[in-house]
């Protein structure tokens, strides 16, 4: 299959469930089209979820996680957190620029952002520089509103209830 003729900006953000989810049903469906997907996942590493044991199953698509499987809570960031942020966007734009895969998706960039992990403006300057072919999905809570205004679709999910709150855990498989 050809590259897209155009490609667009996509955010996922707000406090619901389901923005990772929805970027890999995207890459999913990508795939079976025959289009390369390359995902690069922000503040993941170390985690243990189920996205990482079937990519490599799958044709067309990479994933690279970036992170030290603790919840970044340190205000401001330490070190380490910085550095392997850096390395995530390093990364995602290299592989925008390069043009070779049709969809790129940066799992949790919003939250970077919002954690200070990553500048705002080296976001928008990979925006304004993509590859006119490439789809560009960011995920994550509190999308900044210059994020939200360069994108071309935006997605809130909103949390309305949620079992959490009655005291389940998380649950393999469905929400990691």
């Amino acid at each position: 299959m050809s590259k897209l003729e155009k490609g667009l900006v996509q955010v996922y953000t707000g406090n619901g469930k389901g923005k990772t989810s929805a970027a890999f049903g995207l890459a999913l469906r990508a795939i079976g089209r025959g289009l390369k997907v390359h995902v690069i996942q922000f503040i993941k590493g170390g985690f243990d979820y189920g996205e990482l044991y079937i990519v490599d199953k799958l044709p067309n698509i990479k994933l690279k996680a970036f992170g030290r499987g603790k919840f970044v809570t340190q205000r401001p960031p330490g070190k380490e957190d910085v550095e392997l942020a850096h390395e995530a966007f390093a990364l995602a734009e290299e592989v925008v620029k390069s043009g070779e895969y049709d969809i790129v998706i940066l799992d949790e960039v919003n939250v970077a952002l919002n954690l200070k992990l990553i500048s705002l403006e080296e976001v928008l300057e990979l925006i304004k520089d993509k590859p006119k072919h490439v789809e560009l999905v960011l995920t994550g809570r509190h999308a900044p509103e210059e994020i939200i205004k360069a994108a071309d679709l935006v997605t809130e999910m909103r949390e309305v209830k949620h079992p959490f709150n009655k005291g389940f855990s998380a649950r393999k498989g469905i929400e990691y």
